[in-house]
């Protein structure tokens, strides 16, 4: 914390994202940080000037590459995640991208797990060719497959766990070991979990990046991106990949709206995680539901696996409903309280179709081959009243029922 970081004591998670990194007897006494609205910075002297231009003096030089508000949120994100240092972009592509661009050079190699967010797969299987990166895609819930599939140019491996859209469970600890004996990066996207729920440095990863946007952030009013890693590869990620390849500089503003949705990430992700479980509980037993994909269904193919690795089991439930897209259209369009929306991680109940939406950029037998249908449908279940959250899905679950489409399976 910014008062006691040499202190013996073992603050909580709460607290620590309440305090951690600042304290405020360093400004005057605000309880809160002040937006440092400013471009450039000053320096003390020419000399000191250039030390912090050869990384010397880590003072201020220039927005781009550090803002003392910005810093706050970083260190606090890093500690949280267990990790050395942060560092926060404009969004989540633009963490990942950042990562990507340092890491990688014409002639290695990527290897994703076969499940991503649509704009990653994207990046990897339309672009990243044509700046000489090879990307191959592997299931990587077995990490055997990725002992299988790597070799002396892969430089990274990268999964999402639990895998947006469809819940698959990477095991961390598993390709952690796969990656070390090779000499591979290993990148997790953390998400859909947070370290609240989930601390893949603490497992064997070597980078996790997240979209702030989502739970990080949890209110839907800002985008936002980070990445936690070691110093040695913050600093580089910093200096290459934001400051001289995709200047994705998050705003002192959008820093200062992440740092106060995090004083709240515990008790939002509690709920997240309670009313999901519990929705997806009375989905499975549901008569026009033919499928739930949730970690913490007992019979989720990697319900152990998850027990393992998560603290909880996240807001984000999966479905298949009987009659397919045209029955998951006709229920969207049914709710009345939940909102057809993509993201993820806001105070609102989201729905969407990933096929036709966030996913889209995947062909047809590509989300076959990948692991998802047309017909899934992805629920971002919010902090409403658990009840009003329910009763509004089963109501349009019950229209369906009526319609007689959902017989039509």
């Amino acid at each position: 914390m910014g008062k006691s970081t040499n202190d013996a004591r073992t603050f909580g998670f709460s607290t620590r994202a309440i305090h951690d990194g600042y304290d405020p007897q360093d400004y005057h006494g605000a309880l809160n940080p002040p937006v440092f609205l400013s471009s450039t910075f000053a320096f003390p002297s020419a000399e000191q000037g250039g030390q912090r231009f050869a990384g010397e003096d880590r003072g201020f030089i220039y927005h781009r590459v550090g803002n003392p508000g910005v810093d706050i949120v970083e260190r606090r994100l890093a500690h949280l995640e267990g990790g050395e240092a942060g560092l926060l972009t404009s969004s989540g592509m633009g963490a990942i991208t950042a990562v990507l661009w340092t890491m990688l050079g014409q002639g290695d190699e990527i290897i994703a797990d076969k499940t991503l967010y649509g704009c990653t797969f994207s990046l990897l299987r339309h672009h990243a060719e044509r700046f000489g990166i090879k990307a191959r895609f592997v299931d990587m819930t077995d990490p055997a497959k990725l002992a299988e599939a790597i070799g002396p140019s892969t430089k990274i491996v990268y999964c999402e766990t639990p895998a947006n859209p469809n819940m698959r469970i990477c095991d961390i600890a598993g390709l952690s070991d796969v990656c070390t004996a090779h000499g591979a990066t290993f990148v997790v996207d953390n998400t859909y979990c947070t370290p609240y729920l989930q601390r893949p440095l603490e497992l064997g990863a070597d980078i996790v990046v997240h979209s702030a946007t989502k739970y990080l952030s949890g209110h839907g009013d800002l985008l936002a991106g980070a990445v936690v890693a070691s110093r040695e590869i913050i600093d580089k990620v910093r200096f290459v990949g934001v400051k001289e390849m995709n200047g994705a500089v998050i705003s002192s503003f959008d820093a200062y709206l992440l740092m106060r949705g995090m004083k709240t990430l515990s008790l939002r992700m509690d709920r997240h995680s309670q009313s999901a479980s519990r929705l997806a509980r009375v989905l499975a037993g549901h008569d026009t539901v033919e499928a739930v994909y949730y970690p913490g269904l007992e019979d989720f193919p990697q319900h152990d696996l998850a027990k393992r690795q998560m603290a909880a089991f996240g807001g984000m439930v999966a479905l298949e409903l009987k009659g397919g897209f045209e029955s998951g259209r006709r229920f969207m369009d049914a709710l009345k309280l939940v909102t057809t929306a993509v993201s993820l991680g806001d105070a609102e109940t989201l729905v969407q179709h990933p096929a036709s939406m966030t996913h889209s950029t995947y062909a047809p037998e590509e989300r076959a081959r990948h692991g998802f249908t047309d017909g899934l449908i992805r629920i971002s279940v919010g902090l409403e009243d658990y009840a009003d959250i329910e009763a509004d899905i089963l109501e349009a679950l019950e229209r369906l029922n009526r319609s007689g489409l959902s017989a039509s399976a």
